[in-house]
């Protein structure tokens, strides 16, 4: 328990009139001992495993109510058969029991069916134990009898989702697991296992590029080929499957060949599980961004073709009204003679140039720039990329592309 609380965090320490009652024989050091380890109980769910333990804003407050000096705690015997007697009396008053051999047997079985499978945090399990015997009338044991308790759970946890998971895997898929490991399978420790087809899975694609992007759509079909069943994990929670997940990460292939065959295949799966997803959402972002760097490419080079050229002219609307009512004012003059004398004829030019610069023409241009680069260079990855990928849509106004996507797919 903490030693140290703020105003909202502050527990109740305040003993009702049915549990100042408990204390009517008691004095001195006993008194206040034994209601410090009522409040203490009621406040955590179990008996403070010292003296030091216990808060001492908690004692000061306790002191105060049962009419001894808060010094005297410190004379309380936490041995004594004293102890025990009270420690009994305050679970009679509050419903609890010690706990038995049956009842770890049983907090162990509820843990694995009911809160290893959602994936918490160890923190998070330790806090479920507690409040389950808490719900239970169940004093928790002690930390260390605890923590065997939590990994008997994990570990039966773990034997029967390992096995389940192994035994939904055909068998050619299980062939294919222990390929990624092959490179590592002999030689020990000194082998090199960042050779395995496993590892070399985990290194990242690097930046967007022609030649990443093909490297990463060889990942996808690569996992792809492993053939794991569709609704493998569709039920297993997302946090449970990324601990699994971070365990094959972190692990070379040796290391994963020495586990026994159900949990070395759970951990592949798994890996290889998320990490096709993954490779897909950098799919995904790949074909955007070379998309986006096709046309960015392609405005550049044609602004860059075109500054050398364009001189900007300014009052273009001014002059554009100028020549408008000039060309009313003189429906039968001629330009040169009407016209000229109003804007030059090298600013009229200018301002052609402006125009196309910006309108279709221009636009005209960079789709042109933005075909030849498509076909000399991006071809390549384009398609693949779109192989690999599955497009869909339950919007009616996107059907017309997934078609055309799907047309362009054909072989």
């Amino acid at each position: 328990m903490k030693r140290e609380w703020t105003d909202l965090e502050f527990p109740d320490w305040t003993l009702l009139p049915s549990e100042a009652a408990l204390l009517a024989n008691k004095t001195g050091p006993t008194r206040l001992g034994f209601a410090v380890l009522l409040k203490f109980f009621q406040n955590a769910a179990r008996f403070p495993f010292s003296m030091q333990e216990v808060p001492t804003t908690a004692v000061a407050c306790i002191a105060g109510q049962v009419g001894v000096a808060a010094e005297e705690f410190s004379r309380y015997d936490w041995e004594g058969r004293a102890v025990k007697y009270h420690r009994a009396q305050i679970r009679a008053f509050l419903g609890f029991r010690e706990p038995t051999v049956q009842d770890a047997e049983e907090l162990a079985v509820w843990l694995s069916e009911h809160v290893l499978p959602q994936g918490h945090p160890d923190e998070h399990v330790n806090a479920a134990a507690y409040q389950r015997l808490h719900d239970l009338g169940i004093e928790p044991p002690t930390p260390d009898r605890l923590e065997r308790i939590l990994a008997s759970a994990s570990s039966a946890f773990e034997e029967r989702f390992c096995t389940e998971t192994a035994g939904r895997l055909p068998p050619a898929t299980l062939g294919r697991l222990e390929t990624l490991l092959s490179a590592a399978a002999e030689g020990g420790e000194t082998a090199e296992p960042e050779h395995s087809p496993l590892q070399q899975l985990k290194t990242d694609p690097g930046r967007v590029g022609l030649d990443n992007a093909l490297a990463v759509i060889s990942k996808l079909q690569q996992l792809r080929q492993l053939n794991l069943p569709q609704d493998l994990f569709r039920h297993v929670a997302p946090r449970l499957l990324q601990r699994y997940r971070q365990r094959a990460a972190v692990e070379n292939a040796y290391e994963i060949r020495r586990h026994p065959a159900s949990l070395r295949y759970s951990l592949i799966a798994a890996y290889c599980w998320l990490r096709a997803q993954e490779i897909t959402d950098d799919l995904i972002e790949s074909l955007i961004q070379i998309i986006h760097r096709i046309g960015a490419t392609a405005e550049r080079r044609v602004e860059r073709e075109l500054i050398g050229t364009l001189k900007q002219v300014s009052g273009k609307n001014t002059l554009l009204c100028r020549l408008a009512e000039t060309a009313l004012a003189n429906p039968d003059g001629i330009i040169r003679e009407v016209l000229f004398p109003v804007v030059d004829e090298q600013t009229l030019a200018d301002l052609v140039k402006e125009l196309k610069s910006t309108g279709p023409a221009y636009r005209q241009h960079v789709s042109t720039v933005m075909r030849a680069s498509y076909s000399h260079h991006y071809r390549r990855a384009i398609p693949a990329l779109l192989q690999a990928l599955e497009f869909r849509s339950n919007n009616q106004m996107h059907q017309p592309v997934i078609r055309a996507l799907d047309f362009i797919k054909q072989p």
